[in-house]
């Protein structure tokens, strides 16, 4: 029987087997993007949470404004407690001449692992300078390597492939799980590891937070009636997966923390990713360089100039409606001579 041909496609990453470019890294699982290539990891948000908790010792709020990510970034909907202890590093002190050994160091000892990001920060050491700082490293295998597939086409571009064929092993089968298949656009897989982690695959064009598509993906697998199995009809086909990229999140930075003499100076992160036929290889690092400054007033100055289009009203006292109203957009017209 000719099998039937399962490609997956991921809305989360960039789908090629080289460096890829353009990719969004977003602060939260709720971040919206217009960009179709976007992506997620926990690290930048186990370092806020140290920030908030053990630097700023209350939520991150701005005099003058707070940006929706910084309100997305207090919720904490993603912590240290979500992962095994033995996945991640995290440093939170002043900077210090030795921040940086030290930090280099302990990552050296328990990933054995270098930094991608440690050179990027600004770790001039001072007493009102602090760092907050976390390393996410996972390494895994396929409960079985699935097969190469070689090159074939992911939309417009020639990409390597791994997954199951005519001509696979049938042990491979038990290496996929199925949530659903309600058409060859809309379909969901779990690839099973040899450790402690899943790898979900869902195909679908919607454009929703990833947090919206994950919990779309449990619905429909709740709802879905058909078969679970991977059967010998089928196939699999996955893109191998492999970047790098480093975000500056500078809508938090140079700006005083409300109620607090505190200034987030550089917020970075930085995601090394690579998944092929045998596994996947995820290492992320995160950070966050804050000073104390002088206690500035609490209320920032306001700039109430009238100097853009506006409109007056003049009413009477203990009235409800104006009786004048004007509204300004040439003001040579209203200089008089």
């Amino acid at each position: 029987m000719k099998r039937l041909i399962i490609f997956l496609l991921t809305v989360f990453l960039f789908l090629t087997p080289v460096f890829a470019e353009n990719i969004d890294v977003l602060p939260t699982m709720q971040s919206k993007s217009a960009v179709q290539d976007r992506v997620w990891v926990g690290t930048f948000q186990i370092v806020w949470n140290d920030f908030m908790d053990k630097i700023a010792f209350t939520q991150i709020k701005f005099p003058a404004g707070t940006p929706v990510i910084v309100n997305e970034l207090n919720k904490q909907t993603f912590t240290a407690a979500d992962l095994h202890e033995k996945c991640y590093y995290r440093y939170v002190g002043k900077i210090k001449k030795n921040t940086k050994k030290v930090i280099s160091k302990a990552i050296k000892r328990k990933f054995g692992e270098k930094s991608d990001l440690l050179d990027s920060l600004d770790l001039t050491p001072a007493k009102n300078r602090f760092i907050v700082y976390a390393m996410l490293k996972k390494d895994f295998q396929f409960i079985h390597p699935f097969d190469k597939l070689g090159k074939s086409a992911f939309r417009d571009t020639e990409a390597e492939f791994f997954g199951i064929n005519g001509e696979s092993d049938k042990i491979l089968d038990s290496g996929v799980r199925v949530l659903f298949y309600n058409n060859p656009s809309d379909f969901a897989v779990v690839l099973d590891t040899s450790g402690e982690d899943e790898v979900y695959l869902y195909k679908t064009a919607n454009t929703k937070a990833f947090t919206n598509l994950y919990s779309d993906m449990f619905k429909k697998r709740d709802a879905y009636e058909g078969e679970t199995e991977f059967q010998d009809a089928d196939e699999l086909k996955v893109p191998n997966l492999k970047f790098f990229e480093e975000k500056s999140f500078d809508e938090v930075c140079g700006k005083r923390i409300k109620g607090s003499n505190l200034v987030i100076e550089q917020a970075m992160e930085t995601i090394s990713f690579n998944m092929d036929n045998k596994g996947v290889q995820l290492k992320s690092e995160a950070a966050i360089t804050a000073m104390t400054t002088s206690l500035l007033p609490e209320v920032e100055p306001r700039y109430f100039y009238f100097d853009d289009t506006f409109v007056v009203f003049i009413k009477e006292k203990n009235k409800n409606k104006p009786y004048f109203a004007l509204r300004v957009y040439d003001i040579s017209k209203f200089q008089g001579e």
